[in-house]
């Protein structure tokens, strides 16, 4: 997993400036809190365009950028109702046909029009990389 995202541009230590985003983002309706943050800091701007066969789903592109979260705060406070938590945009899946977003705990979601869940932190970003399924909340 590691070697895929260093091909990204991730490297250990690696530190973003967030504030634009969160100028952004907050201005669009979102409020960053502190997971959105760290995990941005580390892996925001990165993209990562392989595919292929993974464990349990295919290996999609995707890409840690929250701005293209930007215009659907009222479909990620919908499902952060239905959780009871608090969902940040973080970029997106398959080219845009998902968007994903995490948690006040780190927990990394697939956001469409049903919720699943792949894992808090380097957990998910690692069924990310390798292709494992999400676990589905809401269908």
């Amino acid at each position: 997993m590691e070697h895929i995202l260093r091909r990204a541009g991730w490297q250990p230590g690696r530190h973003v400036d967030t504030s634009t985003w969160r100028h952004l983002l907050e201005s669009d309706g979102f409020v960053m809190h502190d997971a959105a943050e760290r995990f941005l800091r580390e892996f925001g701007g990165l993209s990562v365009g392989h595919g292929g066969a993974g464990i349990s789903r295919a290996r999609e592109p995707f890409e840690f950028d929250p701005l293209l979260g930007m215009g659907e705060d009222d479909r990620f406070s919908e499902w952060g109702e239905a959780v009871g938590k608090s969902i940040f945009p973080i970029g997106e899946l398959d080219r845009g046909r998902f968007f994903l977003g995490i948690d006040e705990v780190g927990m990394i979601y697939l956001v469409a029009d049903s919720l699943a869940r792949f894992g808090v932190g380097r957990v998910g970003i690692e069924c990310l990389v390798l292709g494992v399924a999400p676990e589905i909340i809401f269908p």
